[in-house]
């Protein structure tokens, strides 16, 4: 992002206190950040200390003389490459929807032509609330890209989603942006296609307060849906329950268990390209009763009966004329990794599968590294220990020149 200009428009909250620090490190990129603060960004952070850091003026007038005698409002987004609001609160995004322009931020908003991106912050129950869900909805359709929220511990005490992401993550997805990007699609190697990934763990449940889950982490999922849209590609990203902030450029649709993941799948359907990088849950309880199992004194241990899930990466690649004509699987294995990757790959009948081994001393599930082998109708490709990012980057480059060449 070298060179590039972010107008960063800050709002009302307490997470306010770690814009500093995305200032900082949008420096540090190489980016140029002018600020824009309302009154309630005032009352947690100091347009002198966003000066400072910044290197700008902060602006924050919607008449002043000064400014305004210019038409402030529109050069402030003419100027810029992209437009910011960190943290963007439940009122400025509900001003947002409703087109106002009753302070600079807001005029700013209503009066750009630039790509614009929100990171929300709020307490857990007004992001739940159906008007800010209406809300982010609402702006999504206009082409406003969210960065989160995500899950965490909030300074009212309570805890849930609604929490801002943590700087380095905002600034992850500016750098995505710039980098990648999903600004001229036109030009990207994978315009005009669609890809569909799956990401995360599920989660089946025994009772109402307890479930069957796995370790994954999501990251190399949402990883490979971040790098498909900076490729230009329209991703759907479908996502079991994860902390992670929700990738830029991509329609992300949040599900718990197998079942609503296949559901989501093929209702994204048609799409050009499959990855299903989820760890699914093979099995679930056949039913979960909607009480919770009580422990009995001198009873025995509970039984159950488990039932196999559905098989998402085997209905894809067996899907017939619905079938995406590239079909990724992952093979999450702890030993004999390719021997059971290649088997996995003729059972399930994919086009590619990429394995790697996540027995608990690689740290695979949690960490940020992945070292995977890439299997095709040729065979295994040992690809060298790589960052979950650097692996995505990779996969969705062989995706590109797969297409290229079927051109």
């Amino acid at each position: 992002m070298q060179g590039k200009r972010v107008l960063l428009i800050v709002s009302g909250g307490i997470a306010a206190v770690k814009i500093p620090e995305v200032v900082r490190r949008i420096r540090e990129q190489g980016g140029h950040v002018r600020c824009v603060i309302t009154e309630g960004g005032k009352q947690f952070v100091t347009p002198l200390s966003l000066a400072a850091l910044s290197e700008d003026k902060v602006y924050d007038d919607l008449f002043s003389l000064t400014d305004e005698n210019e038409m402030g409002h529109i050069n402030l987004s003419r100027e810029a490459d992209v437009l910011m609001v960190a943290p963007a609160s439940a009122d400025i995004m509900a001003r947002m929807a409703g087109g106002m322009a009753n302070d600079l931020a807001t005029t700013v908003l209503l009066a750009t032509d630039k790509p614009v991106i929100v990171v929300p912050a709020m307490n857990v129950r007004m992001w739940e609330h159906a008007a800010t869900q209406a809300n982010m909805e609402t702006l999504k359709k206009r082409g406003v890209t969210f960065v989160g929220p995500v899950d965490g511990d909030m300074a009212c005490g309570e805890f849930g989603m609604g929490r801002m992401s943590e700087p380095a993550e905002i600034v992850d997805a500016l750098v995505n942006f710039f980098d990648g990007g999903i600004g001229d699609l036109g030009s990207k190697p994978l315009a005009g296609r669609h890809a569909i990934v799956t990401s995360g763990p599920t989660h089946e449940p025994i009772d109402p307060v307890r479930y069957i889950a796995n370790r994954s982490s999501g990251k190399q999922g949402h990883a490979i849906a971040a790098a498909l849209a900076a490729y230009g590609c329209k991703t759907t990203l479908v996502s079991g329950p994860t902390t992670l902030p929700d990738p830029v450029g991509c329609d992300v649709i949040k599900i718990e268990s197998a079942r609503e993941m296949l559901a989501a799948v093929e209702s994204a359907l048609p799409a050009d390209i499959a990855v299903c990088a989820a760890a699914v849950a093979d099995w679930r309880t056949d039913a979960a009763p909607d009480r919770k199992i009580k422990k009995q004194a001198g009873a025995d241990s509970p039984t159950l009966n488990m039932v196999e899930n559905p098989d998402i990466l085997a209905t894809l690649s067996k899907a017939g004329n619905k079938r995406p004509p590239l079909v990724v699987g992952f093979a999450a294995e702890t030993n004999d990794v390719i021997a059971n990757a290649t088997d996995k790959r003729a059972r399930k009948g994919c086009d590619w599968m990429i394995a790697n081994d996540v027995s608990p001393a690689t740290g695979t599930f949690s960490g940020d590294s992945n070292t995977v082998h890439f299997i095709n109708e040729t065979g295994a490709e040992d690809w060298p220990k790589l960052s979950k990012s650097d692996v995505a980057a990779r996969l969705v480059d062989r995706i590109a020149r797969h297409f290229e060449a079927a051109e």
